[in-house]
């Protein structure tokens, strides 16, 4: 697995928003983050969401943005916009589904499918979520500490 992306947010802009505005928090891109095991990535608005969380990180597969913003004919957005932590490339995000995997030398379980909401129509475009079902990322539980960086 190569790491495209890094990104983190300090607050939540569609988690929790049901049937109101998005929030305003920005998106930043990392060189790098650092992941607590059983908490989180330092910096990010699920670091100390609640105990056993299993989306303390989420991972997103760079080929299947691409090939949405193919489908669906978007320009000049980052895959960030998917609000998910680590952009992949050259893995199956759902072969990882309740499978230990290591990355970098840190370690994760593997605990479901980022599901799409319906707040990908918005911030990517309309049909995103429907064209997501089944391909939205990978959430995950951090197993040990670590820092993850951009590969080369």
């Amino acid at each position: 697995m190569k790491v495209r992306q890094l990104y983190i947010s300090p607050g939540h802009n569609f988690f929790g928003h049901h049937e109101g505005p998005p929030g305003e928090s920005p998106l930043v891109e990392c060189a790098e983050i650092r992941c607590v095991a059983g908490r989180g990535i330092e910096g990010d608005r699920f670091f100390d969401f609640k105990d056993d969380y299993r989306g303390q990180i989420t991972f997103f597969a760079a080929e299947v943005f691409e090939e949405l913003c193919r489908q669906l004919g978007v320009t000049g957005k980052p895959p960030g916009v998917t609000r998910r932590n680590v952009i992949t490339a050259g893995v199956d995000l759902n072969s990882l589904v309740s499978v230990e995997f290591e990355v970098q030398g840190v370690r994760f379980a593997g605990t479901a499918e980022c599901s799409p909401c319906h707040w990908m129509d918005e911030a990517i475009a309309p049909g995103a979520e429907k064209w997501l079902h089944a391909r939205g990322g990978l959430r995950a539980k951090i197993l040990t500490d670590g820092i993850l960086r951009v590969d080369a």
